[in-house]
């Protein structure tokens, strides 16, 4: 599918199933589409997330596409059912990709190990079944990488979501060569080091995101963010590559089209 020249966004990574967005999501769906934002990627949390999900995914079925997966802060001692319940509805219908998963250190870092056991399993059953995953890392590069690294063969590709790594983080990343990194609102924040840390990645390796209703862009920082947002995202990295808007939205989408087979 080829996007040059044509004004479409994809935001591949959106919680607007949640209730931050019960009282005006048929909006927030307007809006976006009027902005040029014709896909919605949502990713999955946990057991007590699904039902909201998938009824998102149901209202706008031509705009919201949805994931599954355990996201690394609700692994905790029943971990194991949190997995049992995921697999099933891999097992039940089609995703788009496996996610949101990975591992965060930043709140907790009581169940490491087990959130290093449940990632490696979420990507063993990704590869089964030739779907790309969607990587959550907060505070936990090292990590990350030792997993992704033991699993890593011609089948496994993803993006690692909400990039906030070093230049050298996404060296690593692109050698990897299926893989590519979410760039949100963060790249707009003042005191931000990503600007820089993407100067010498490929755009070919970057998709846009807003992890709404997370990590608004400036000038909306503070406030809930909504895939509207994402022309901020785009307009930002125009600046850092020093390319056209409509050529970075036209990049993006076909990486996030080409990754997520849309």
């Amino acid at each position: 599918m080829i996007f040059l020249n044509k004004q479409v966004l994809i935001d591949t990574h959106s919680h607007i199933y949640t209730e931050e967005f019960d009282e005006d999501r048929s909006a927030v769906v307007k809006n976006a589409l009027d902005s040029g934002v014709r896909k919605i990627l949502l990713p999955n949390v946990d057991a007590s997330s699904i039902e909201r999900l998938h009824q998102t995914e149901k209202e706008f079925p031509d705009v919201c596409i949805a994931m599954m997966g355990v996201h690394p802060t609700s692994v905790k001692e029943d971990y194991q059912a949190e997995l049992d319940i995921v697999k099933q509805w891999l097992d039940n219908r089609p995703y788009i990709a496996v996610g949101e998963i990975g591992i965060d250190l930043y709140w907790d870092k009581a169940f490491r190990k087990e959130q290093m056991e449940v990632f490696e399993q979420q990507i063993i059953w990704a590869k089964e079944k030739d779907l790309p995953i969607v990587i959550h890392c907060r505070e936990a590069f090292p990590e990350v990488f030792e997993v992704v690294e033991k699993q890593l063969d011609d089948k496994l590709r993803g993006v690692f979501h909400s990039f906030t790594g070093s230049a050298d983080d996404a060296i690593r990343i692109e050698e990897y060569g299926s893989f590519l990194m979410g760039i949100n609102g963060v790249v707009t924040f003042k005191n931000t080091h990503l600007r820089e840390a993407l100067k010498d990645v490929s755009i070919n390796k970057l998709v846009l995101e807003t992890d709404a209703p997370y990590l608004a862009p400036v000038p909306y920082r503070g406030k809930r963010n909504e895939p509207s947002y994402i022309q901020k995202v785009a307009g930002t990295l125009s600046e850092v590559y020093e390319k056209p808007i409509d050529y970075i939205i036209a990049q993006t989408s076909e990486n996030a089209s080409r990754l997520f087979t849309i």
